[in-house]
């Protein structure tokens, strides 16, 4: 059976150690050198990081997020064994790892290491497709010939490099597309290198909880469990034909996923889908012209990101998150894409208005969704509003006044609520 020793990157047939280096740390798989399609994610990316620049971190859990109020943004392996997980409020974080040291996220140094990673997989192929800092896919297909070695060698010498010389581990799954090469990441953590090849996948999905499906979340879940539908093998029981009746086009989706069948491309520089920017406050908060300030300012945010990238977007959504974490999403469609700040706080403030909803809130969020370039944005203006042209041009005075002088150049009165 094909090998490849994880340690000294020596390709062998046979054997459970690498014949070159005897150690143990060997992948075994029928399909190793023919496989191309893979997911690498890191390994507790931002927790690793300041472990790596804080060696007196390394043997303490260690949390990154916000205080007391804030949510968990990762936590170490030693938090995760007491149950601390992403995207968990951090106060019950805390009291299942009482001792965890809560380190704030420091972006700059997540995105330097994030690019110095990319540019490794660059060197290895074209078509990486990233879906955050800390994790991509890439497609090997067609690799063998320039560099010499197969995809499998290939990202074993990737995740090596990235241990030696950033200091951070990640996670391989490789297979021969993307659902199941990021299935297989999942499944081997950390420092895995996990493989699925084509003739074992009916039989390894078949007992697999529907919960494994990506882009499945909790609703969509209940949704199938309430169908009677648990696992793989319970989904490709049911007809094409009935799960599109019942699920739409979702339908369709999973009767290929639960047969293993993914047609999506690796897409290098893969389309922006939305631009939001959101903010958990270390104390509830109910007084409206704070909150007021805060929608402002995330709305400038949101412009910003939007400016710097030329892109608009034809919906405003608003966010917001109470104390007991109940969520509520309002959307806007306007009649044509917008970057402008003033249009994102103003759709967005007439949202919250509209929500009936007072608080207190602990987070408050706005974003633009349904992304399209920004040519055609902002010209239809608003015929109810006949200050809003006025408005745009002096925003857009505004914007070259801090390009040239620096963001702090002007600020609008409610920025300082």
């Amino acid at each position: 059976m094909p090998a490849l020793c994880r340690d000294c990157l020596t390709c062998f047939e046979n054997g459970r150690r690498c014949p070159a280096c005897g150690r143990p740390r060997v992948i075994r798989h029928p399909e190793l050198f023919t496989l191309s399609i893979a997911h690498m994610d890191c390994d507790a990316f931002y927790a690793s990081i300041e472990k790596r620049d804080n060696p007196a971190l390394r043997d303490k859990p260690v949390i990154v997020g916000g205080g007391q109020r804030g949510v968990v943004s990762t936590a170490c392996y030693i938090a995760r064994i007491r149950g601390v997980r992403s995207a968990m409020p951090m106060f019950k974080a805390l009291k299942l790892c009482p001792d965890a040291v809560v380190v704030k996220p420091r972006g700059s140094a997540y995105a330097q290491a994030s690019g110095q990673i990319r540019a490794m997989m660059a060197e290895l192929t074209p078509a990486v497709e990233p879906l955050s800092l800390d994790e991509a896919f890439l497609d090997l297909t067609g690799t063998a010939r320039l560099h010499g070695a197969p995809p499998a060698l290939l990202l074993a010498r990737l995740v090596n490099r990235m241990e030696g010389e950033l200091g951070l581990s990640g996670s391989i799954g490789l297979s021969y597309n993307k659902f199941l090469a990021k299935m297989a990441s999942d499944m081997d953590k950390p420092r895995g290198f996990c493989v699925i090849g084509k003739a074992e996948t009916p039989d390894l999905l078949a007992n697999k909880p529907v919960g494994l499906l990506w882009g499945v979340g909790t609703a969509g879940q209940a949704a199938l469990e309430a169908a009677g539908i648990r696992t793989f093998a319970d989904l490709r029981r049911w007809p094409q034909e009935d799960l599109i009746e019942r699920f739409g086009n979702l339908g369709l989706r999973l009767w290929h996923l639960a047969r293993g069948q993914d047609a999506r491309r690796v897409t290098p520089n893969a389309p922006v889908k939305s631009i939001s920017n959101e903010i958990t406050f270390p104390e509830d908060i109910a007084d409206p012209d704070i909150l007021d300030g805060h929608l402002w300012r995330l709305a400038e945010k949101v412009a910003d990101r939007a400016k710097a990238k030329d892109r608009a977007g034809r919906v405003v959504v608003l966010k917001l998150k109470r104390a007991d974490h109940r969520q509520i999403t309002r959307r806007h469609a306007l009649p044509d894409a917008t970057r402008m700040a003033d249009r994102i706080y103003r759709t967005a403030r007439d949202l919250f208005a509209r929500s009936g909803e007072r608080g207190p809130f602990r987070l408050i969020g706005v974003g633009i969704s349904e992304i399209v370039r920004a040519e055609d944005a902002d010209r239809s203006g608003d015929l109810l509003d006949p200050q809003a042209a006025q408005r745009t041009r002096a925003e857009r005075a505004t914007d070259e006044i801090r390009a040239r002088f620096g963001p702090e150049a002007i600020r609008k009165g409610r920025a300082l609520r």
